[in-house]
């Protein structure tokens, strides 16, 4: 399971952790305006704007988890088991894959706005990339630094979400995942006054009981509620190491330790990595479950013009600065 959030400071930034017990090697891969991006039913795009994103690479294709395009346009997929529904290739609108639909939103919208307008006429298939890649269950957030918004294709075809929270996990369908936001109206991050009864001489007793009730469980359901409650109150500088830092503190909130969530024999739900787009300076921040020291990869160091993607593997390796020598 997988948990997206936008956050605004003097810039702007986007991320996602990715949970799952395993998965395919994965690369931070640019993607320069000229490499053709091909797609299954729809021709392709020659000249784009510049991506950067954590991708897997199979046949030299990018398969975007997540990622941001040179304009600050930021995009994410998440699971969304049970619900996604994908249709066959029509005559009519644009048919685009379920795995195209990241670099075909990046590669030529530089705002949500202009996501919008190609959105009303898309078409997600459930074409597969190869037969040993089935589709995805997958729904989408898609942010800039003006708003976001949640994209999910279902049973009732493509629906189209304003996200005025910026966070999105899995299940259930966004409608409800915001709703429950309700149930937590009475939280705060401040100290919580005695609504009990004025017969009762109740105090606060701790710092931090203004959030008694949060949830603090694995599920889609309680993280939605976590992450909302973290990044709507979260409070940081306007620095780029600042914002980047508090950035990994508010999806730190939602991490998965392994162990915590058994999904067979041996094999556990973990924070396979959290990443950070910082969407104004083009530059794709990382860590892993293994390596917390946080990685950038800066995609303006890069040869935007080329014809070649740029790819570089994640360092999943701990390390650690001894301070006093070995």
């Amino acid at each position: 399971m997988c948990t997206a959030v936008s956050y605004k400071t003097k810039n702007f930034y986007f991320g996602r952790t990715l949970d799952y017990e395993s998965t395919f090697p994965t690369h931070i891969t640019v993607t320069p305006r000229r490499f053709p991006l091909r797609f299954r039913h729809g021709g392709t795009m020659r000249v784009h704007h510049a991506l950067i994103g954590m991708a897997y690479v199979v046949g030299d294709y990018p398969l975007y988890y997540d990622g941001m395009n040179e304009k600050g346009l930021c995009m994410a997929g998440l699971n969304f088991v049970g619900n996604a529904v994908y249709r066959s290739p029509a005559s009519e609108g644009d048919n685009i894959c379920q795995f195209e639909f990241i670099p075909w939103i990046l590669g030529q919208c530089a705002t949500v706005a202009e996501a919008r307008g190609l959105l009303s006429r898309i078409r997600l298939t459930d074409t597969p990339f190869r037969e040993d890649l089935p589709v995805s269950d997958l729904h989408w957030m898609i942010a800039d630094r003006q708003e976001s918004i949640t994209v999910e294709s279902v049973a009732d075809g493509v629906r189209i979400y304003d996200n005025p929270v910026g966070v999105l996990t899995n299940n259930p369908p966004f409608p409800e995942q915001i709703f429950r936001l309700n149930d937590f109206m009475h939280l705060s991050p401040g100290a919580p006054d005695n609504r009990f009864s004025d017969k009762l001489d109740l105090r606060p007793y701790s710092r931090g009981m203004g959030a008694m009730g949060l949830p603090g469980d694995l599920s889609s359901p309680s993280r939605f509620v976590r992450a909302a409650f973290v990044k709507m109150n979260s409070v940081s500088g306007d620095a780029e190491a600042e914002s980047v830092g508090q950035f990994f503190h508010i999806l730190g909130s939602v991490e998965q330790p392994s162990g915590c969530c058994i999904v067979g024999e041996g094999e556990y739900e973990r924070t396979i990595y959290t990443s950070c787009c910082s969407a104004d300076r083009g530059i794709y921040y990382y860590t892993t479950y293994e390596n917390p020291a946080v990685t950038a990869v800066d995609m303006t160091r890069e040869d935007l013009e080329g014809v070649h993607l740029v790819r570089y593997p994640m360092l999943g390796e701990m390390r650690i600065f001894r301070q006093n020598g070995e």
